[in-house]
């Protein structure tokens, strides 16, 4: 009896990289909740009205992270071209007037009663699963014009056109990049990758060139301080806040940024309010926390069982990280300014939600490779 049910003990355990990074994540999530009720304190009488709603999102987040955590990931396979249908459904669904939600000039979200839905963080996943299931299955394809090439390339495509029609240019890249790695890690041809990357960025850039409101950002960027009044302001006072934090901080709820300085402070540039009230210290953790999550999943990925698993959890890895950075890149000034939030500390309930079922799906590569090879045949049977 022992022997028989030895496996079933060991599929619940977690490994010591699986504790990492889940004391990462709470450390990172706790620190959101934390900046996000400091932050709101001038928004709301009630200072506790977006933070009792992101506690209502991190339950559903929690719930999300544990069910992906136990599932069989070489079984989800099963439903990747039914979720790649149903995110271009909501992707479709939430540009048609009176269902999508327009905010600030970019139409994004469904409304689900009280609360919002942002249709790009389904179409992510979507797009990952489907993407891996495909490589992993065609692989030996991939010197084929149409299976190894125009068919990958339309599943990350597709996608990517109907997110920029919202338009979201920041989630767009991001998705672009990591199918292309994607593309790139199952074998795909470079001759095939470098001409269409490099059309893919011209397209972008003549996107970007054709938008007032991009260029604006980007001028604004290159003269940050001649536009500090206007363009520029979010991100003139984030390098203040910045500034002002120094190595330790100003404390928390002692920041002059949240007393409303500083636009949209709870989401895309709550990484400057935990710059300036917790300083250089919680900033620098902030980065190590997300480059110990990246570091720890690369390094699992050598125990991936196939391409398919390989491919997926490397996929979502990359788009908790990737996002992580180009927030940061954005408050800091090293990027232009992009409306994409920092995974676990920006408000913001769908992404929460996502970003937990992206790190319950590292924590399955983590713990299931290192299962025992008779535990994965009786999956099998």
């Amino acid at each position: 009896m022992a022997l028989e049910l030895a496996p079933k003990a060991v599929a619940w355990r977690l490994p010591p990289a699986g504790f990492f990074i889940v004391l990462a994540v709470f450390a990172l999530t706790l620190l959101g909740l934390v900046a996000l009720f400091s932050a709101t304190q001038s928004m709301h009488a009630d200072a506790g009205v977006l933070l009792k709603r992101q506690v209502i999102w991190l339950g559903l987040a929690l719930v999300a992270g544990v069910f992906a955590t136990f599932i069989n990931l070489s079984k989800t396979r099963i439903f990747a071209w039914l979720l790649g249908l149903v995110s271009l459904i909501f992707l479709l669904l939430v540009l048609l007037p009176g269902i999508g939600v327009m905010v600030n000039g970019a139409q994004r979200w469904i409304a689900l009663g009280p609360m919002r839905f942002q249709v790009s963080e389904l179409a992510k996943l979507g797009m990952v699963v489907v993407l891996a299931h495909y490589l992993a299955r065609n692989q030996r394809a991939m010197g084929h014009p149409i299976k190894g090439f125009i068919v990958p390339c339309m599943i990350i495509a597709v996608p990517c056109l109907l997110i920029l029609r919202q338009p979201d240019f920041g989630t767009a890249f991001l998705c672009g990049l990591v199918g292309g790695i994607m593309f790139f890690l199952a074998g795909g041809r470079m001759r095939y990758i470098l001409p269409t990357a490099g059309l893919a960025l011209a397209g972008f850039a003549a996107l970007v060139w054709h938008d007032p409101v991009r260029m604006r950002r980007i001028t604004s960027f290159l003269d940050m301080e001649g536009t500090r009044g206007d363009a520029s302001y979010q991100l003139w006072q984030g390098i203040l806040a910045f500034g002002a934090g120094g190595v330790s901080g100003v404390g928390v709820g002692s920041g002059r940024q949240q007393m409303a300085f500083l636009p949209e402070a709870h989401t895309d540039f709550i990484f400057a309010i935990v710059g300036e009230e917790m300083g250089f210290i919680f900033t620098g953790g902030v980065v190590l926390l997300f480059l110990t999550i990246f570091l720890i999943g690369i390094v699992q990925l050598r125990r991936a069982p196939d391409l398919y698993q390989y491919l997926l959890v490397f996929g979502v890895l990359a788009l908790l990280t990737f996002q992580a950075i180009i927030n940061i890149g954005v408050v800091t000034g090293c990027l232009p300014t992009k409306g994409i939030s920092l995974p676990f500390i920006s408000y913001g309930g769908s992404n929460l939600v996502f970003m937990f079922l992206f790190t319950g799906i590292i924590l399955n590569g983590v713990r299931s490779w290192e299962l025992p090879p008779q535990f994965h045949r009786a999956r099998e049977l």
